[in-house]
């Protein structure tokens, strides 16, 4: 089985956390440790690795300070000592090995000579019982002349055998494609975060073995709500997608074995795909079972605002080919499969779609594809899901809002939206020859009001709700020089480094790992964009990338 790479604070040490985006901001305290000196003296910082000659702390503004152990109190040498006997057990003494490109390595399939030794031995049997049944035929008493000729010719002689040979190739072949697709290796998360990276940062990215993680607020950089003509009353309000309630898409999708359909039936609460911007895709039918874009709930871009005042698309994100370009995914379903556009993954036009709306593509993997017309994106969830009670796949973020839900405004077409400023929108309609606004704004305690002017002049509702979250919008520095992010890839034996702005690659002096004992047991001569772990222990290692100031800018990586 492959392994699994976890970078991650809340894992052993409540080190500084690796994942892009990091949720904590630069000046958190979470994780840090109050150290008691000789002399009175006390600070505090994160604890990095030590041992029984001294203690390597992180301090809060990511600058790392080595102390030796005739410094540390008695309390604090304990502390280390602990920590040092745990790191020494699991880490053991590796070669250091010089690198100029890291390996990539390739996990092949245990099951699959398994597999074909199975269907060929059923082949042969079944050919053996044929021949079986041919020879006790011939000594059958009591059967008719007319019988005996028809038998020996059509079944047992070579038409019969011709069938069998033709079903036992579809069985061997066919169907054994077929049957070995339903179940997944796993994705790399590096292809999911590829078709995320063009709307970083108003979208974050992390991972771990499991699932692939989006925080977003839900909001998109373009325009929303114009051309709706069955108005809810309902407003996009910037949710809180981020944290434990961020966008889950599983890393391990297994085909089902019966899809289950979206329909007017299933799935209608909640989100059946995220695009790429960071904006939901729910099921083209509302909550009360209607075609959302043929009732004419849905504005220029396919979405509305729903109960929660939640912006969400009905149909597939198509114009995000634009900014993505035709051959990267618009969306991904909750069930782990892509969504493209127009085009194949190849970028060539897009091939027959089967009744999930998808197909295999030559790449290996199967994905959807969007359509102006129904079905849309997605016929069938062609992966495993799980529906909850009230029809909704879970896992799943979920929104908040902060008023009571409205009812219809029939006869409402809004005409146009604009932001005020970075807290508030305005929203314009025509009822009845009239035109009519919503002006709403919140605080950063929380405080919404919303102002509705018509002809029979201003009414406002003031709200109190959660406070507005902060998305996370950049890296989280380890010093003012330089930055750089860390992902595990559970498909590989690599961990995937990119540079964060402000420094170039030519500026690396060197990528090195070392273990908690300070040995160098993995370097590469300037900038390595992977790193492979394949045949290191379990253990705590720390990842460096060496400067031409001297100064390393770190990263824990844990091997579990």
């Amino acid at each position: 089985m492959k392994k699994l790479y976890a970078i991650t604070l809340a894992l052993l040490m409540a080190l500084p956390a690796l994942y892009s985006h990091d949720i904590r901001t630069a000046h958190s305290t979470e994780g840090m440790r109050e150290w008691h000196l000789k002399g009175g003296k006390h600070l505090h910082a994160f604890f990095l690795f030590g041992n029984e000659h001294e203690v390597v702390l992180e301090q809060k503004n990511g600058n790392t300070l080595t102390l030796s152990w005739n410094e540390l109190s008695a309390a604090d040498r304990k502390f280390v000592a602990k920590k040092y006997a745990a790191i020494k057990s699991i880490n053991a003494a590796t070669t250091i090995t010089v690198a100029q490109k890291a390996p990539e390595h390739k996990a092949k399939s245990p099951s699959a000579w398994s597999f074909w030794a199975i269907r060929a031995t059923a082949v042969v049997l079944l050919f053996m019982l044929w021949l079986l049944f041919r020879r006790r035929f011939r000594m059958m008493p009591g059967m008719s002349l007319n019988a005996r000729v028809f038998a020996g010719k059509w079944i047992f002689g070579k038409p019969g055998l011709l069938l069998l040979f033709s079903a036992s190739g579809y069985f061997l072949f066919a169907s054994g494609r077929s049957t070995l697709r339903t179940s997944s290796a796993g994705t790399n998360p590096t292809f999911l975060d590829s078709a995320f990276t063009p709307f970083k940062p108003s979208v974050a990215t992390r991972w771990d073995s499991k699932y692939f993680y989006v925080e977003s607020n839900g909001i998109p950089a373009h325009n929303m709500m114009v051309g709706i003509t069955s108005w809810q009353q309902q407003v996009p309000l910037p949710q809180c997608y981020n944290g434990s309630n961020a966008w889950s898409i599983t890393l391990n999708p297994v085909m089902a074995a019966i899809p289950v359909p979206v329909n007017n039936k299933h799935f209608l609460r909640g989100a059946i795909a995220l695009a790429a911007n960071g904006v939901p895709i729910f099921n083209p039918y509302t909550n009360t079972g209607v075609d959302a874009f043929l009732d004419g709930q849905l504005d220029q871009w396919g979405g509305h605002s729903g109960r929660a005042d939640d912006y969400h698309y009905h149909n597939a994100p198509m114009f995000l080919e634009k900014p993505s370009g035709p051959t990267l995914p618009v969306a991904f379903a909750l069930d782990g499969f892509a969504v493209y556009g127009s085009k194949e993954p190849d970028g060539s036009a897009m091939k027959t779609l089967d009744a999930n709306h998808g197909h295999w593509g030559t790449d290996g993997r199967y994905h959807y594809h969007g359509t102006a017309t129904a079905p849309y994106m997605i016929g069938q969830m062609a992966g495993v899901v799980t529906e909850d009670t009230t029809l909704q796949i879970i896992p799943q973020p979920a929104a908040k809002g902060v008023r009571p839900a409205l009812t219809p405004l029939k006869g409402a077409t809004i005409t146009g939206f604009h932001p005020n400023g970075s807290n508030g929108y305005t929203l314009i309609y025509t009822l009845n020859g009239a035109t009519d606004s919503v002006v709403y704004r919140w605080t950063s305690s929380g405080a919404y009001t919303y102002d509705f002017y018509t002809a029979s002049g201003k009414t406002t509702s003031n709200y109190q709700g959660k406070a507005p979250c902060i998305m996370p919008s950049g890296i989280r520095y380890l010093n003012a020089e330089s930055v750089f992010r860390v992902f595990p890839n559970p498909a590989s034996h690599n961990l995937s480094l990119a540079l964060g702005k402000g420094i170039q690659e030519t500026e690396i002096l060197s990528t090195t790992v070392r273990d908690m004992n300070g040995r160098a047991v993995w370097q590469h001569r300037g900038f390595s964009s992977t790193v492979n772990l394949n045949g290191f222990r379990a253990g705590i290692y720390l990842l460096s990338l060496e400067t031409p100031s001297g100064r390393a800018v770190r990263r824990v990586v844990v091997q579990p």
